[in-house]
């Protein structure tokens, strides 16, 4: 079973994509509420899946994606996105990103995403 990190500086935020992974059975090994959080805890954990807000504190999404994947270059992280974000989620993609969910986000959205990329993974 695939593993996977979520990222997001909001703890709601956090619990709401973790509830959705969950309940859909995938397993959720930690989270982090920034992107230099992100960075060691995907050293830490080396988990299979990321999923990524792009605007936080301290290091937004973006840069912690290009951080995480100079250490990892096959990293799969997905961003989460705010409606009227393209430019930023464009430049995630250019960045390494794999794909991106929109907040507020749909469950089935969520869950199709992740086993579209946890599924190439096995």
């Amino acid at each position: 079973m695939a593993t996977i990190l979520i990222v997001d500086d909001a703890a709601f935020m956090r619990m709401m994509i973790k509830d959705i992974l969950v309940n859909a059975g995938l397993q959720v090994i930690g989270e982090a509420e920034n992107g230099l959080q992100a960075v060691e805890k995907y050293q830490e954990l080396k988990p299979d899946l990321v999923t990524m807000d792009i605007t936080m504190p301290e290091l937004d999404g973006i840069q912690a994606l290009k951080r995480i994947r100079e250490i990892d270059p096959d990293a799969n992280v997905i961003m989460c996105s705010a409606m009227g974000q393209q430019a930023l989620v464009l430049e995630a993609i250019q960045s390494g990103a794999k794909d991106f969910i929109v907040k507020p986000f749909q469950k089935e959205r969520v869950v199709e995403t992740i086993h579209q990329l946890t599924d190439s993974i096995k």
